[in-house]
Formats: structure tokens, sequence, C-alpha cells
């Protein structure tokens, strides 16, 4: 092909029809064969070199697409895609290009229009048309290529068989086996009926060697694979026979890169022992479990497929340690909080203990608050010991709160569960804005037992697109006010949000939100175990915390919530697939019980772009009942 690109170079010194003959020479058009459309061949790298010399324009009509140089045209008329496909392989539709204003040699152009047809056939075959007909015709220097690409093959009958380990587990009644084997036919990409490509062909081959090796069958490979084509019927029989191999199954941790932390955190991250079998979402969940503990930077688990070592294969953990103390200095803005300041310190390695610190102070024109946790590095089915508190002091138009609390407990983080175990004790204070005075102060103090859980099931945590995530908490408590009497009380929390793709690239998202305080007459709670609507993540086109029950002129919190939002997004060009579009309604509010809860509604459009670290939102919404409007801004996604 080097050859060839001197020759484009030169077109004096050589003719320049040999850039066609190229292909042939060296087997070019042969690698096209008959499984899928090749890349073009090299000779039209060097077509472009002459673009200066001979421009060609392309031009695509209902039938066909021509292509015109200073002399020659060629006319490829084939319905919808074929078109494109053969206009871009096909030798004779590089002439006009190749030859610019200069005469062809009437044994070259004899040439190319005899083995038109043939390579057009070779190429329609692996888009499933074998019975094509090909007709060539010539007016002077216009060429026509006319196809009539006949009845498209479908699959017929598929045969596919799996022997070795994981069929002979499979009859010893090996659930796992089983369930992997009937998966691989049942989601067989071709079945019956389908149209038959060579491209899908090859696809559906390379996803069920995938799977297998996926499921613990790392060196799976083909024993023979075959699609016999009968174009009388147009029918394609599929055959493939693939040998298992071996189930790999975990051995030691081999734990390289640590410096600072223990191996046995590592151990009770993996999660699983000896005998394990090492699937592919075995692995991968490993590595995100790593990943999520913060301790590490750099993460590689990964083991090789030595049928030798089947039973007890070793597993490669290689570690970068990430810096044991962390600074984060931030300046923002929220349209929650207005224009912030946030610092934040963290530190892996507490006292040379298995300990990680975490404590952040962040102050805003609306909100001032510090939290802080010591919590212990994973432990057995990644279970960690926590204590932490609090301060927060949030301000609106109609009153200031001033909060207190710490906690302790145990938590679990993976992949799809989070769960949280605490008892806390907090205080909270409450002062009125718009009635200044002793009377409409008031202090609640709360102990309370509390459990949350996060369940989700998404295709991905940081952007998704499908899927769903469901947010729960539950407590009980006793508490005593200023303003009340001593009792006990109890809170419930939901919150579902359901993500689907829909037909022309839309995606819509859901979100139903309920919350409620149980607690007798009488006895008031503090104002965080509580609710307001309101803001980026409740009812947008209001403020934040703005919605709820209005005692002596100022919003209070209240025991019942309820919100909903509905969202279609898209994205807004194809050049920019991350910068999406939106349109959404919310409505919802808070009130001292359901029956009195009467929903505010906000509407508006919005602009996503779906960043590596998760999405940022800005969007424009009206509030109804305040006929207002205002702008939200808010980053990642809140379960």
């Amino acid at each position: 092909m080097r050859r060839t690109g001197r020759a484009m170079q030169r077109p004096r010194t050589r003719p320049w029809w040999l850039a066609l003959l190229a292909p042939w020479v060296l087997g070019g058009c042969a690698a096209l064969g008959p499984t899928e459309p090749a890349a073009p061949p090299a000779a039209t790298v060097t077509t472009a070199a002459t673009a200066s010399k001979a421009p060609t324009t392309t031009a695509t009509t209902a039938d066909g697409i021509e292509t015109v140089g200073v002399r020659w045209q060629v006319r490829v008329e084939a319905p919808g895609a074929l078109a494109s496909l053969l206009q871009q392989h096909l030798d004779i539709a590089r002439l006009p290009a190749l030859a610019g204003d200069e005469a062809v040699p009437e044994a070259e152009l004899a040439r190319l229009i005899d083995t038109t047809p043939a390579q057009a056939r070779t190429l329609l075959q692996t888009e499933g048309f074998f019975e094509p007909t090909v007709r060539m015709a010539r007016d002077g220097e216009r060429i026509r290529v006319i196809v009539e690409p006949g009845r498209r093959v479908r699959v017929g009958r598929v045969d596919i068989d799996i022997v070795g380990a994981a069929a002979e587990s499979a009859d010893a009644g090996d659930a796992a086996a089983r369930t992997l084997l009937q998966g691989l036919r049942s989601g067989w990409p071709l079945p019956s009926g389908a149209s038959f490509r060579n491209g899908d062909w090859s696809a559906a081959k390379a996803s069920l060697l995938a799977q297998l090796r996926d499921g613990g069958y790392a060196t799976a490979s083909w024993l023979g694979t075959a699609a016999e084509i009968a174009p009388e019927d147009a029918r394609a029989r599929l055959f493939v026979v693939a040998d298992s191999g071996p189930l790999f199954r975990a051995g030691a941790l081999q734990i390289e890169g640590l410096q600072h932390h223990d191996e046995v955190t590592v151990r009770h991250i993996a999660g699983f022992g000896p005998g394990t079998p090492l699937t592919q979402s075995l692995l991968l969940d490993f590595q995100d479990r790593l990943r999520q503990a913060g301790l590490y930077d750099h993460i590689d688990v990964g083991f090789d497929p030595d049928p030798d070592q089947a039973d007890a294969t070793p597993v490669r953990v290689r570690l970068g340690e990430a810096p044991r103390q962390v600074w984060t200095l931030g300046l923002g803005y929220s349209a929650t909080v207005g224009p912030r300041a946030s610092a934040e310190h963290l530190h892996r390695r507490l006292f040379g203990l298995p300990l990680v610190s975490r404590n952040k102070v962040e102050w805003a024109r609306l909100r001032q608050a510090w939290d802080g946790e010591i919590s212990t590095h994973p432990g057995e089915r990644l279970w960690r010991w926590l204590v932490g508190g609090a301060v927060e002091r949030l301000a609106s138009d109609d009153d200031i709160v001033l909060s207190q609390r710490i906690r302790a407990g145990r938590a679990q983080n993976t992949s799809r569960i989070d769960r949280l175990l605490f008892v806390e004790a907090e205080r909270s204070s409450r002062r009125n804005q718009v009635q200044v005075g002793a009377a409409s102060d008031s202090t609640e103090l709360a102990v309370s037992a509390n459990l949350h859980g996060v369940w989700r099931r998404l295709d991905d945590p940081l952007l998704p697109t499908r899927g769903w995530s469901l947010s729960l908490q539950g407590g009980i408590g006793r508490a005593h006010g200023s303003d009340g009497a001593s009792g006990f009380f109890s809170r419930a929390y939901g919150r579902l949000t359901l993500y689907q793709p829909l037909p022309g690239d839309w995606y819509a998202q859901a979100r139903l939100e309920l919350g409620q305080v149980f607690r007798p007459d009488g006895v008031a709670v503090p104002d965080s175990q509580q609710f307001r609507a309101g803001g980026d993540d409740s009812v947008r086109g209001y403020a934040y915390r703005s919605l709820g029950p209005v005692v002596d002129g100022a919003v209070d919190s209240a025991d019942a919530l309820a919100t909903a939002s509905l969202e279609l997004a898209r994205p807004l060009s194809p050049r920019l697939p991350s910068v999406w579009g939106a349109v959404f309604v919310d409505a919802g509010n808070a009130a001292d019980d359901f029956g009195h809860l009467t929903p505010a509604v906000g509407a508006g459009v919005g602009v996503r772009w779906r960043s590596p670290v998760g999405p940022l939102k800005l969007d424009w919404a009206y509030g109804r009942d305040v006929r207002k409007s205002r702008l939200h801004f808010s980053v990642g996604v809140t379960f």
C-alpha cells in the first residue's frame, strides 16, 4: 500500500489506475470476505490526497448515491443504507476522485465494470442478501450500478451446544450452571425469524463467549461455529458449539501495594473466601467496594486463567493508597443557601489506627454548619462502627433554626444497598423572625433509635438512565419541648425515584416522596425530625424549606410530607451528547396531616450537563402558588 501512496503523489510517473488495482493485487477486496464489511481499502486514504486535484461531490437521493468528479460520474442505485455501503466500498465508486479529468484506459474501465457485480454481491452478503441482482449501465463517462437486493435472509433453526465443565455441572444439578446455560440460550440475540447480518452473527458469537467467561469459565472457547445459508428459501441455520473449560474458583488473595493500611481490611472488603466462583460480577463488585472505601486511589483486581490452578486460582489485588490526609477548600453558590465557603479535612489513618475521621465546616449566608464523624475501616460484611456530631444554623425569611446532634452506630455500604443503624441525641431551637418574642421561640430535645436504608438498581450510579432507587428511614424516640409535654414519637420517610429511557432519545425520571411523624397531641419534637418542602430536590419554583403550615405568620415544620416530580429530558445535539435539555413539573407540600395537605405546583425547563462526577442541573421554574419564578442549581444524584 505504501507503493500505491507514492504512485498517487507522482501521477506522471505511474498510471493512477494502479490505485484501483492495488486492493486486488494485495488481497484488499478478498479481506471483505463473506463475514463482515471491512474498512475501506488503504487506497481510499490516498484518494484523499488527490482531492485537491480532482474534487468530488456526493449527492444522496431517494434511490441511490452519486459521486461526481471533474469528468466521471458514478451512481449507485440501491435501497436504504445499502447504497451507502456500496458507495463506500466499491472500487468503481472511487473512480471520479482518482481519475479527475484524465482519460481512463478502456481495458481498466472494462475490468472495473466487469468486477463490480461480484464485489457488490460479496458486500451484500454481509448484510444478509444472498441473491441480489446487480446490473451495470454506462453512458459515456456516466456509470450506473443498479442493485436489486432481493429477499433478506432470516434466521431459521438455531443450535447452541455447550460442553465442558459448565454442561457437566448443569447435568449434575448445579443451579448456577443451569441458570447460566439457560440465560445463554434464552438471551441469544439472533433468534429464529431475526434478520441475518454478518455483523450481528459475529456480535452474537462474541456475546455468548463473553457471558461464559464472565460466568467464571475464563478459558471458554469455540469448538465450532457455522451459518448454513439456504438462498432458495432465504433462511440461515446457525450452529455454535462452545467448550466452557473449567470453572475458576478463588484461591488466596495476593495483595500488593499497601504501606499504611492493613491487609485484613482488604480481605473484609473482598467479602468472599476460597472456593467462590470467580465471575466477572464478583471481581467488579470487589473493585467497586474498594473504591467506595475511600482508602485507595489505584485499584487493579484480576487473575491469571491457568487451567491447572482452576480450583484455587490466586486473585491478584494491586493497590495504591490514597493520601492519608486531605484538605478540601471550596467556594461556590447555591440557589438554596446563597454564596458559600467550605473547608473539609479527611484523615484515613487517625492516630495510626484503622480509623477514618472527617470534619467539614460550611459558611453561607443562610446556613452555617459543622459536621464530623470518626468511623472504623470496613470490617466483616463491610460493617463500620461510627460516632459523629453536627451543628447547624439555618435561616430563612420566617425563622432561624439552630440544631445540634450527636450519634453513634454502624453503617454498611455496598454497590446496591446502604444501611445505617444509629442512636441519636439532638437539640433544636427555633426563633420566629416574623413575630419576635419569647412566646414565639421554642426548644425541643429528643433521643431516638433509627434505621436508614438505600436500595439501588441502576444502570449507572452517577448518571442513571434506567432503574430505580429507594430510600427508607424509620425511627422511634422520646422528646421533650419547651412548648409541649414529654412523650414518645416515631418517624417514617420514603423516597422512590424511577428512571426509564423512552423512544426518540427521551429519558423520563419520576419521584415520589412521603414522610410522617407520629406523636401524641401536645408532644413537641425537634425541627430536624419534621418536614418542609420546596427547593432543588423537592418542589422547584419555591424557595428552600418555604412550603409548610404557617404559624404566627411564619412557615413552620410539619408532621406530614408529600412531594412528586416528573421530568423528561433528551440530548440537545448529537454533537454534545452529554448536554441535555429538560422539562419538568413538581408538586407537593408539608402539613400537619395528609388530610390538610394542599400541593403547591411548580413547572419549568432546565439544562443538564452529565459530567464525570454526576449531573449538573440548572433549572428555571415557575411557582404557581407564589406566581414567581426561580433559578435552581444542583450537582449529583439524590437518593
